[in-house]
């Protein structure tokens, strides 16, 4: 039997948690001899005596091949630290996985990729600028790794299949247990083009601790991570601090400062993550073979002279007065409606009005059913 099927079975059985897979992958054992381990010898090896019964009573060549059908007969790729395809990036982390579990296109594991994080919760500011920067670093050429929560995580996601990109969601539960429920439909599709992947046996579900384990994933399949929108709480400050532990790049994009949603953002930039403005910002880092990048509008020219795209960031120019401005700043937070505007701002309806129908024309607004204005 080939020694990545019996790390599998070794890693998927009940009881033996990561460090003891570690004492026996880093001492002077041989997996194959491993099928024929007595008790003593698994105590001998490091293991508890809980564990040793169970290893001598249940691990052995036909559990393993159980559990090697299983993920065949579910469509999933399983790759091991022993295989020539691991992710050399994973690799060189602190604490790579053992054991992965894949569904789509492999290939995107060893292609230069990006990994953008965020908010659950984000603004309509927070959502403008991850789509339009997930779309843009994937026309250049990044992959882009996220974790299919809800926010920013979508939000990312759904973008670089707008534009046809390719993109990685890494669970943070098995690769049949889409957590949250109502991103299966979005799961499905990126397994068409793109890649689902978790380090966790088919059938863990969520639960608590799993999820910012695995953002040392996605900050270990990337040659660094954007940080989109975050509070100072956010778990994307987990992946953002994986990233660090190692040795990759970190970026983070600011924000209003009137906005909760970008403190964490802002004290990354203070402590010496790069400003994100464009996707030139995070391309310029990196001299990568990436064929679209040299296309792309908004990646031409970076001197003072420069014009169009270049110089607006990421969107258009658009000339705004003073009160149309104040305006956006507050829509940017959340939905407003007519009376909260009012209220916030103390106009009179007719001024206001006038400002909100300048901004419709615009189209840096939109009016929602409720007389409700939204940012665009």
């Amino acid at each position: 039997m080939e020694e990545r099927w019996i790390l599998l079975g070794l890693y998927e059985m009940e009881g033996i948690g990561k460090k003891s897979v570690a004492k026996l992958m880093t001492g002077q054992h041989s997996l194959r001899e491993l099928l024929y381990y007595e008790e003593g010898d698994w105590i001998e090896a490091g293991l508890r005596k809980d564990q040793a019964t169970r290893l001598t009573r249940e691990f052995n060549a036909g559990w393993i091949e159980s559990r090697r059908e299983q993920v065949y007969n579910h469509g999933i790729e399983v790759i091991t630290y022993l295989d020539s395809n691991y992710p050399i990036l994973m690799k060189e982390t602190a604490q790579p996985p053992w054991v992965m579990y894949a569904r789509g296109d492999t290939r995107l594991l060893h292609q230069p990729s990006i990994a953008m994080v965020g908010t659950r919760m984000p603004t309509v500011y927070g959502r403008k600028v991850g789509e339009k920067l997930a779309e843009q670093l994937s026309l250049a050429g990044l992959t882009i790794v996220s974790g299919l929560a809800r926010g920013i995580d979508r939000v990312c996601h759904e973008a670089v299949l707008r534009a046809n990109g390719k993109t990685i969601a890494v669970f943070g539960t098995g690769v049949d247990m889409v957590y949250p429920p109502e991103n299966t439909s979005l799961a499905e599709q990126i397994a068409e083009t793109g890649l689902l992947l978790s380090e966790y046996p088919l059938g863990t579900r969520a639960r608590q601790g799993l999820f910012p384990e695995r953002n040392r994933i996605i900050a270990g399949l990337t040659l660094g991570t954007l940080v989109v929108e975050a509070d100072v709480r956010s778990g994307s400050l987990i992946t953002a601090d994986a990233a660090l532990e190692a040795g990759r790049d970190v970026f983070a994009v600011p924000g209003p400062i009137t906005s909760p949603k970008s403190r964490g953002a802002h004290n990354l930039i203070r402590q010496g993550a790069k400003l994100v403005t464009c996707a030139t910002d995070l391309l310029e880092e990196y001299r990568l073979d990436l064929p679209n990048a040299e296309q792309l509008p908004y990646n031409r020219g970076r001197s003072a002279e420069m014009s169009g795209h270049a110089e607006q960031g990421l969107f258009p120019k658009v000339e705004l007065s003073t009160d149309e401005r104040r305006i956006i700043i507050l829509l940017e937070q959340e939905e407003q409606s007519l009376d909260q505007l009012i209220d916030r701002l103390g106009w009179d309806f007719g001024h206001l009005h006038s400002v909100l129908l300048s901004l419709i024309i615009k189209k840096q607004i939109s009016q929602l059913p409720g007389t409700k204005y939204a940012r665009v």
